[in-house]
């Protein structure tokens, strides 16, 4: 079983890695880290850059934990590969981070975090950054 995690290098995505991380350690789980881009990965500030993505695997390995990397660039929304990976490594718990937004912003620009808990076929935990 897996802990999934919706990882973006942002407050509410730190926020999110760190109660998965917690939640892996005590349940003993793998961690899934999922962080993907439609396609710009190169300028989308969301896509997790090397540098960065080296200091969150040194912090995984330095705490013991199993974990997976996943970083797809196939066009998909993020909500669509966080769910995907949920099914594939057989998701006990999928956590998110969430950010405050306008009602116009959700009208206009949808819910990656709503979509999640809306069609996730296991616990979904949302945190929000400083939690």
């Amino acid at each position: 079983m897996s802990i999934i995690v919706g990882y973006v290098p942002t407050p509410e995505g730190a926020a999110a890695l760190s109660r998965a991380i917690s939640e892996a350690r005590k349940n003993q789980s793998r961690l899934v880290i999922v962080n993907s881009s439609r396609g710009d990965a190169l300028v989308d500030k969301r896509y997790v850059q090397a540098e960065d993505l080296t200091a969150v695997t040194q912090r995984l390995e330095k705490e013991g934990i199993e974990h997976v990397v996943l970083q797809p660039v196939r066009g998909n929304d993020a909500a669509n590969e966080v769910l995907e990976a949920a099914d594939e490594h057989q998701a006990e718990l999928i956590v998110i981070g969430l950010r405050k937004r306008t009602p116009v912003g959700k009208l206009i620009m949808g819910s990656t975090a709503q979509q999640i808990l809306l069609e996730a076929s296991c616990p979904v935990l949302a945190v929000k950054a400083g939690t």
